[in-house]
């Protein structure tokens, strides 16, 4: 190999990146002791831009297409440059190729509970979980806050911090929207809309976008379900804790008669089994002490002709001023119907009283 050709294989002539994985972000084209042709073909395809970076200094972004490297297209690293020897000299520049595909599927969650304030039951211990998807928005940004000189970078990278950042998001508006626990599960979508725009500043500042959050569960501690559970159990069974009781009881009774053994069989033995008769009738019991007595009918009142007092239908003297109480009904003295006391004719017979 002569010198001549020794010297053209160190001029790169065509740059381009064709990416074959789905976690690289970024991607440094190797020119490690080679130099750029002026002239040089580069291709952009889509989903990517190329960033050149000259002694440190970001110098020239290009988005997807083909270019010819000369100075039009390198206006910024031509004036640095200057080219002394003319536009067809050599050059020799870090390029990074930046993926700007929307990575999905990203999980995030809480590494452990968070405390949250509920107005009905108090302090809660929560968890939380579900996935997002985000993508470069700005590889100028990007390379000056996050990747920096790497020859590469990927996802795995930079997601521990985004899914620090969402959680410490979505709890920070959970408590700001005073969410009762009972509503999270119907208001999944609004707290997500929510935190994406509540983080979107947040993800520029690093050059990228947040494109998707989908929030796929909020999960109570045990205990707290265990008392719900309960109380929708309690809701079920109605106004009751005695029909409940009496529920418990009669189900007991039950078991303990399928046993083949019996009381005994069952392991409760003579003394439980009196207890559990004692919990049925203290239960029937409460019952019926809680259903109104029937009242005995009140005797028909009268009055006393004299002095107004009130008596019942027997009575045959005024208790009051001892005034004879005249019956209020009387027979017909011909066909023996039954007449109110001031009648002057049978309304039956026509007989005169």
């Amino acid at each position: 190999m002569g010198l001549f050709n020794f010297i053209k294989s160190q001029f790169i002539d065509v740059i381009e990146w064709t990416d074959n994985s789905t976690n690289i972000m970024v991607y440094q084209f190797p020119v490690e002791n080679r130099e750029i042709k002026m002239g040089a073909q580069l291709t952009v395809r889509e989903a990517q831009m190329a960033v050149f970076v000259d002694e440190g200094q970001l110098t020239d972004v290009f988005t997807p297409g083909r270019y010819t490297l000369d100075t039009q297209n390198l206006p910024v690293l031509t004036k640095l440059k200057s080219w002394k020897y003319g536009f067809n000299s050599p050059f020799k520049s870090e390029i990074y190729f930046v993926n700007t595909k929307q990575f999905t599927n990203c999980k995030w969650g809480t590494t452990n509970p968070i405390m949250m304030r509920d107005a009905e039951f108090g302090m809660l211990r929560m968890r939380m979980f579900g996935i997002y998807s985000f993508k470069v928005a700005d590889p100028a940004v990007f390379l000056r806050e996050v990747f920096g000189t790497a020859s590469f970078f990927t996802v795995d990278g930079i997601t521990g911090q985004l899914k620090s950042k969402i959680v410490s998001g979505v709890a920070d508006l959970l408590a700001e929207a005073a969410i009762p626990a009972l509503d999270l599960s119907s208001k999944y979508d609004e707290i997500a809309l929510m935190s994406r725009k509540k983080l979107g500043e947040s993800f520029s500042r690093l050059g990228l976008s947040l494109e998707s959050l989908i929030i796929e569960n909020i999960s109570l501690p045990e205990e707290v379900e265990k008392v719900l559970d309960k109380r929708t159990s309690m809701g079920i069974i109605g106004d009751s804790l005695n029909q409940y009781t009496r529920y418990q009881a009669a189900e007991s009774i039950r078991d303990a008669a399928q046993n083949p053994g019996g009381m005994a069989g069952a392991g409760v033995g003579m003394g439980a089994g009196i207890g559990i008769g004692n919990m049925f009738a203290e239960a029937f019991s409460a019952q019926q002490s809680k259903q109104p007595e029937a009242k005995a009918p009140e005797p028909a009142k009268i009055k006393c002709s004299n002095c107004g007092a009130a008596l019942t239908e027997q009575a045959k003297f005024c208790l009051e001023c001892g005034t004879k109480v005249e019956p209020s009904t009387k027979k017909c003295s011909g066909c023996g119907n039954e007449l109110s006391a001031g009648s002057k004719f049978c309304q039956e017979c026509g007989q005169k009283q």
